[in-house]
């Protein structure tokens, strides 16, 4: 059906109909020009994402339903990173004429199923026509008792650095797909030029299932932020690794006024990203320091709480906080130290 034919407001009603509203904060959500919320004795945490197709994301290998998942997902993440929990959302989209109302409900199908998973409410957003494609703007919001929030700045010398999960998965996970859209491109390009029709194309993704997973199917860590209070463990510092973790580490620093050293044997890395690292000829350590988009947790404890962190399942110790005088280094394997650099995502990519 085409968007057309329901309007703006049609399309809205058909997305929103069922949302209920599940937080006590949330006192009036979609359906006024305004949402109501109520957050007594606590702090409001507010994050907002744009996604812009072409640039965030490409549709050639990314189904509506998983960049919906996704795009919520990586909103939270940020509320997370915060030691809060997140609450609301709004979802803005900008939508061009090749977008269906069945392609827009698969969208939110994706960022309602994100929403499920941590109970969070969408209390409302905007829709606008496209000429480029599609556009998702997010704004998430979540509360945190005031002495519960972690920001960046508060990490100390001789603190611990830990991060949960693996790193450079989602990374290797792009550059298969990439890998295979170029090959396939060339397949098509090949048929037009002999004048045949384009042949089936099936990629193999056999035995690299986790890297796809990875990239596609984002996981906000709202789950190590429980284990981390049930521990008793309060992060001084966090943030969640989207541009990599050399990055995040850096600005952890930078914000602290502190150095870093940290230990590439200690890089918790799944065997099919050192795999497909080998396979494409890449260092592996520098994927799992630069790669981005992992939203893994990076943060720092105090030295008093290395036993209860050694407990903890899904966390690695890496290194430690220094003094700025010794500035970032990575040590490697062989007991040689680097300047750790940041070569994540930046505006000029």
């Amino acid at each position: 059906m085409e968007i057309a034919k329901i309007g703006e407001f049609g399309l809205i009603d058909r997305l929103t109909n069922e949302i209920k509203p599940k937080n006590t904060s949330t006192i009036y959500g979609i359906g006024d020009d305004c949402a109501v919320l109520s957050y007594p004795d606590r702090e409001v945490l507010v994050t907002t994402d744009l996604l812009m197709e072409g640039v965030h994301f490409d549709l050639t290998y990314i189904d509506l339903q998983h960049l919906g998942y996704k795009a919520a997902m990586v909103n939270m993440s940020d509320v997370f990173a915060m030691n809060g929990t997140p609450r609301q959302l709004t979802v803005s989209l900008a939508i061009s004429k090749r977008f269906s109302v069945e392609d827009i409900e698969q969208l939110y199908n994706g960022i309602r199923l994100a929403c499920d998973k941590w109970h969070v409410d969408i209390v409302g957003g905007d829709t606008t026509s496209s000429y480029t494609g599609l556009a998702i703007s997010i704004t998430c919001i979540g509360d945190a008792r005031k002495e519960d929030i972690v920001y960046r700045n508060g990490a100390k010398d001789t603190d611990l650095i830990c991060v949960s999960g693996d790193l450079g998965a989602a990374y290797m996970g792009l550059q298969l797909l990439e890998r295979e859209k170029s090959v396939y491109y060339q397949m098509v390009d090949e048929a037009k030029k002999q004048g045949k029709p384009v042949p089936d194309f099936q990629p193999d993704f056999s035995g690299k299932e986790y890297l796809l997973q990875r990239q596609l199917q984002t996981e906000a860590r709202g789950d190590i932020i429980r284990k981390l209070r049930e521990a008793g463990i309060h992060p001084t510092a966090m943030m969640d690794v989207s541009d990599g973790l050399s990055s995040e580490l850096r600005h952890i620093c930078k914000q602290s006024g502190v150095g870093c050293r940290i230990f590439e044997k200690q890089l918790p890395i799944d065997y099919q990203t050192a795999v497909m690292a080998e396979e494409m000829n890449m260092n592996v350590t520098t994927c799992a320091l630069n790669g981005g988009e992992d939203y893994e947790l990076v943060f720092t404890i105090p030295i008093g709480d290395h036993e209860k962190i050694e407990q903890l399942e899904d966390v690695r110790l890496i290194g430690h906080i220094t003094d700025q005088k010794f500035g970032h280094v990575l040590v490697s394997r062989d007991e040689q130290e680097f300047e750790l650099k940041a070569q994540g995502w930046n505006f000029n990519n």
